[in-house]
């Protein structure tokens, strides 16, 4: 599906149906749109952090970015396509609070261990900050990076042991409101 097809293939669009939360309609509408933007079929990492950086303009987006463009590149060949793409925007625009909590998870789950570190959070969240550059003012206790990652970790480390399982990741989250809102933000938009 990354060859360069003016239409969806009745095999692949009843592929998609099955794989996504689309309709045929809407992923005929995505698949014009994804080509319109991404000629080749193919869109690289580059062209990804640019839009990025057109909704966060006033930050440092490219760590990011970056992170999240693995995460949709599921095939990991250095380029999403069309597949990939409506794939990922399917869970993370209409997915269940759950299929976005194990999203989530393994985007924060760097060494794909089935554990989210203290270190690859905070890779994360301090991306996030970089992200948001000064539009966001964050609490004093969580001000930086680390103190996020730490509070975190005090809320969500169950058994202390350093790590955060999926299921501790899924039961903390349950508990914040702020990251339901934060999952449920794009819900009913696409």
């Amino acid at each position: 599906m990354g060859k360069k097809i003016s239409k969806l293939r009745p095999e692949d669009i009843s592929e998609l149906t099955t794989l996504t939360h689309f309709n045929s309609k809407e992923l005929d509408q995505w698949y014009k749109g994804f080509l319109r933007d991404c000629p080749s079929g193919f869109l690289t990492e580059q062209e990804f952090c640019n839009i990025y950086k057109q909704y966060f303009p006033f930050g440092d987006p490219s760590q990011f970015a970056s992170l999240v463009f693995h995460m949709f590149d599921s095939n990991s060949d250095g380029g999403i396509e069309f597949k990939e793409f409506i794939t990922a925007l399917s869970v993370t625009s209409r997915g269940t609070i759950e299929e976005k909590l194990d999203w989530s998870f393994r985007l924060y789950d760097q060494d794909r261990d089935g554990y989210i570190t203290k270190t690859e959070m905070q890779e994360i969240v301090g991306a996030i900050y970089k992200m948001v550059g000064g539009m966001v003012e964050f609490p004093e206790d969580e001000d930086t990076p680390q103190k996020r990652v730490n509070k975190i970790f005090e809320e969500m480390d169950i058994n202390q042991d350093g790590k955060l399982s999926l299921d501790e990741f899924c039961q903390g989250a349950g508990c914040d409101p702020t990251i339901i809102q934060a999952l449920s933000l794009y819900d009913g938009i696409i």
